[in-house]
């Protein structure tokens, strides 16, 4: 059974994939930190606001907090009550339309580059089977004879 398993995680596939969640996981965070840090506090300039803590009250605890202090964190707010946090939520999916975008550039690039390979290399002609070449061959002989 130990054999088995060292088969089969030592297989091409299972490594493949391994490689490909270790570096998913760590080109997310380099994602997550491009649109947190680079991008919406350029997009807060903008739009004067910190996204992040942008939200809608939704219980009258968290309203009478948020008229007696209008500069209430969300993370405040969320320990009061029910909160609508669209700030998080646009920060999200920004983040989500950045890595959809470069996953498709990349898998564009990759297209590409097998696109050239197949052009540049045709496939030699099969070989015809031994029975085409024998015919073939009695063929070309009584047409010589003729």
């Amino acid at each position: 059974m130990l054999k088995e398993f060292k088969e089969f995680a030592l297989r091409g596939n299972v490594m493949d994939l391994a490689v490909g969640v270790i570096i998913g996981a760590a080109f997310g965070t380099i994602v997550n930190s491009v649109v947190n840090d680079l991008i919406m506090p350029l997009v807060g300039i903008v739009f004067k606001a910190d996204f992040s803590n942008l939200y809608i009250p939704l219980s009258e605890k968290v309203i009478a907090a948020k008229a007696a202090e209008p500069q209430l964190s969300l993370a405040k707010a969320k320990e009061l009550g029910p909160v609508f946090a669209w700030g998080n939520f646009l920060t999200v999916a920004i983040n989500f339309m950045i890595l959809a975008f470069i996953i498709f550039l990349m898998v564009k690039g990759m297209n590409a580059i097998k696109r050239k390979d197949a052009t540049t290399t045709p496939a030699p002609p099969p070989t015809p089977p031994a029975d085409v070449i024998l015919l073939t061959e009695i063929r070309d002989l009584l047409k010589s004879k003729a």
